[in-house]
């Protein structure tokens, strides 16, 4: 295979599956020998558009959205699920569901000098394990630094109406085509393959995509 194969992921990084999902395509990816050899970006979703600029307090959305003291449940079947992948949650850490809106404008911001998945691998660890903010401005900010970006070009990046009006478009055309859960990995322009599969799914996208060369 000459050029790259594309895999375009739709996420939210507010949805743990997505982390899951992508640890389990990276592990697929390096299981065959791919990792070097697909490009990969990373496309904006919300899971809940309507989350108050400031997030809110997590058990609270939880309760609301799923019913009273489901937490434990949800976040024990999550940790089973991420075990194979290597990935791991800071539940007690994880104190606030927050508006990613930020979050993806920074992803896209990162996509435009091709580390765009860097960026989104920085801000999954930071929320999920390390329990930051990352829908808060100057938290996002200081995560710029210290993947190596400009602290002041990222603060204004995510002032920019431009790059948020680009971010809300990538959106609303996901919900257009489709897209009703993530995460949702489109392949090579043309194969769709829906939630956080497992290794051996993708043993056989990949066959399905390179005929049988992976």
């Amino acid at each position: 295979m000459q050029e790259k194969l594309p895999i375009a992921i739709v996420s939210d990084l507010a949805c743990p599956w997505c982390f899951i999902g992508k640890a389990r395509l990276e592990t697929a990816l390096a299981n065959h020998g791919l990792t070097d050899r697909v490009a990969i970006t990373w496309l904006p979703y919300e899971l809940n558009p309507e989350m108050p600029e400031e997030g809110m307090e997590r058990t609270a959305y939880l309760d609301a959205k799923f019913g009273p003291g489901k937490r434990k449940e949800i976040e024990l079947r999550l940790s089973e699920a991420a075990l194979e992948s290597g990935v791991t949650f800071n539940w007690a850490g994880v104190k606030k569901s927050v508006n990613t809106r930020m979050a993806h404008m920074l992803v896209a911001a990162a996509a435009t000098v091709q580390r765009g998945s860097e960026m989104k691998a920085a801000l999954f660890k930071a929320y999920w394990q390390d329990g930051r903010d990352i829908g808060d401005l100057d938290t996002l900010v200081a995560i710029a630094g210290e993947e190596g970006f400009d602290e002041q070009a990222a603060r204004d990046e995510l002032a920019n109406d431009e790059l948020r009006d680009t971010v809300i478009g990538l959106e609303a055309h996901a919900q257009k085509v489709g897209v009703t859960g993530v995460p949702f990995f489109i392949i090579d322009g043309k194969l769709a393959v829906s939630g956080a599969q497992t290794p051996d799914v993708w043993t056989q996208v990949f066959a399905q995509v390179l005929g049988g060369t992976a």
